[in-house]
């Protein structure tokens, strides 16, 4: 079922090389004339875009032209609709990239002619006709990852299971103000069934963080290996798409060059 696994693991001692000031390789600058060119990125529940900072910074820096969703996170419509804005306002083919609860968004957003292909990051992937709320069905619950739910219907990772649920690799002052900066999600979102499933039709690639406790054991490979994706795993928690800018960076590269490729060969 799957088309291609490609394991990519960065050794714990070259992450800690790096944050001892050893200075890191320069970027790969993209050819000018390469044709998927445009990145999207969308966050997930209980976060914004300002997360994706540093694979901004990094992709920018290579030459891409990366856009940055702000999900409403009031109902999967909404998040949908924010996207398909964004991906609306391009000139040229994108690599469309969701995160978590944003994995969902872009399964259904996908289809829209401007998407090239995906990278679901630690992320979600129901099929057309099945929700959010089903993919964990099967699947050991998450100790560490708990929601709060209001009165109101939205929720948030409760406090004091944030760091070790969400962020236990960002530093204790950076989970709290992430923890403290939580935007809410409406659950009812959850429930709302897709009518499309971008991964059918458009190539997808899926990033697993190993140490990622917000999904039960073997949910993140089980969801990438039905959909097809080409698996790549790097260190790092639910919130790798801080904490491993350039690990992220590089599959949306990668992804883009391929599906570059493919594009050029077949002019």
């Amino acid at each position: 079922m799957i088309d291609k696994v490609r394991k990519m693991m960065i050794a714990a001692a070259a992450a800690g090389a790096l944050a001892g000031g050893v200075q890191a390789q320069p970027v790969r600058a993209i050819p000018a004339d390469q044709p998927v060119r445009n990145v999207v990125l969308v966050h997930g529940a209980f976060v914004d875009g300002s997360g994706w900072r540093g694979v901004y910074e990094d992709l920018t820096a290579r030459g891409y032209r990366v856009s940055i969703v702000q999900n409403p996170l009031t109902s999967l419509e909404d998040d949908v609709a924010a996207t398909d804005r964004v991906l609306s306002g391009l000139s040229g083919p994108a690599i469309l990239v969701g995160h978590s609860w944003g994995g969902t968004v872009i399964t259904e957003a996908g289809v829209h002619p401007n998407v090239a292909g995906l990278v679901y990051l630690s992320a979600l992937a129901p099929d057309a006709g099945e929700n959010t709320a089903g993919q964990y069905e099967g699947y050991p619950a998450a100790s560490q990852f708990v929601i709060d739910i209001g009165a109101d219907g939205f929720g948030v990772v409760r406090p004091d299971r944030f760091q070790s649920g969400f962020a236990a690799d960002l530093a204790d002052a950076d989970a709290a103000f992430l923890r403290d900066s939580q935007v809410p999600i409406r659950m009812s979102a959850f429930e709302t069934r897709l009518k499309n499933a971008a991964w059918r039709s458009r190539p997808s690639w899926a990033i697993i963080a190993t140490e990622d406790r917000a999904f039960g054991e073997g949910m993140l490979s089980g969801m990438a290996r039905r959909i097809g994706a080409t698996i790549v795993e790097i260190p790092g928690s639910h919130a790798a798409f801080i904490t491993q800018p350039a690990a992220v960076a590089d599959v949306i590269d990668d992804a883009a060059r391929s599906l570059s490729q493919t594009t050029n060969r077949n002019k």
